[in-house]
């Protein structure tokens, strides 16, 4: 069997063109190209600076984020630390509410005590002189 080589034009754009020996070399030439390029770039002496920029970018950018964590730690503190005392505060404004009102509660209850005493006090020495006029009427004085 033996190997055609093409003629025409339209005929060379075939699967067989270019053979394979040719796509080989040309694969190659291409690797070593991208390879010679990639070491080239590599030697370049401000490619190392580049490098070293961004290294300190990101060390600075590493830095950066840091301090904005440590302020939202701290400012999250400081919000805990006013939730606590607010709650400290209602606390005892809901204590000092309840003492007034025991106290309000105590003082009507003396009052209402003192109003029965009163009261009392009042009704006897009704009762004495009703009871003092009976003997008198009775007795004759």
């Amino acid at each position: 069997m033996a190997i055609l080589k093409w003629e025409t034009k339209d005929e060379m754009s075939s699967f067989k063109y270019p053979d394979l020996h040719e796509r080989q070399n040309s694969a190659a030439a291409a690797k070593k190209a991208m390879f010679e390029k990639f070491r080239a770039a590599s030697q370049d002496p401000t490619a190392e600076e580049r490098r070293k920029e961004r290294i300190a970018i990101h060390e600075a950018r590493l830095v950066r984020t840091a301090e904005r964590e440590a302020a939202k730690k701290q400012r999250e503190t400081e919000r805990a630390a006013q939730a606590t005392r607010e709650a400290e505060l209602a606390v005892q404004a809901q204590r000092e509410a309840e003492e007034a009102t025991a106290r309000l509660a105590a003082e009507e209850a003396e009052q209402e005590l003192a109003k029965l005493a009163e009261q009392k006090a009042t009704r006897d020495a009704r009762y004495a002189a009703r009871k003092a006029a009976k003997k008198e009427r009775r007795r004759g004085y």
